[in-house]
């Protein structure tokens, strides 16, 4: 028996057993089905490949932009979560610089803008654990 990590832990993973006939067969209708999304698929790639790869991979710096947004909008913000998508969205930045394109200066400028959204919440953060609850003395006051 094999093992699959998992974020939660490892997990035992039966072995697969192989299908049958029976289960491999599709029926006509299936096999129509089966065609279709193979050339959907193929049709998808085709126009993938057209792209510019620095567009696709700036899409997807965006995407961790948006990542980190969603968490420090959060109520209290995810501020672990966000540091994960901020530090993702910086290390490639970082590390592709003069390869992203026209983009590559908006890129910076979100990465800026959202670092600066952390280190405030992150303050706002330290300075709410910092003070005393409601009914509590200040001890410094």
């Amino acid at each position: 028996m094999s093992t699959l990590w998992a974020p939660d832990g490892e997990h035992q993973v039966e072995p697969e057993t192989s299908p049958t006939t029976q289960d491999t067969e599709l029926s006509p209708e299936d096999q129509e089905r089966a065609q279709a999304m193979a050339e959907d698929m193929a049709a998808a790639r085709q126009q993938i490949a057209q792209v510019p790869a620095s567009m696709v991979v700036n899409n997807h710096l965006m995407g961790f932009f948006e990542l980190a947004a969603i968490h420090l909008s959060n109520q209290p913000p995810n501020l672990p979560e966000a540091a994960l998508a901020i530090d993702a969205l910086g290390a490639v930045v970082d590390k592709l610089a003069g390869r992203l394109g026209e983009d590559e200066e908006t890129l910076r400028d979100s990465l800026q803008q959202i670092r600066l959204a952390y280190v405030g919440l992150e303050r706002q953060s330290q300075e709410e654990a910092a003070a005393p609850a409601d009914g509590e003395e200040n001890p410094d006051a």
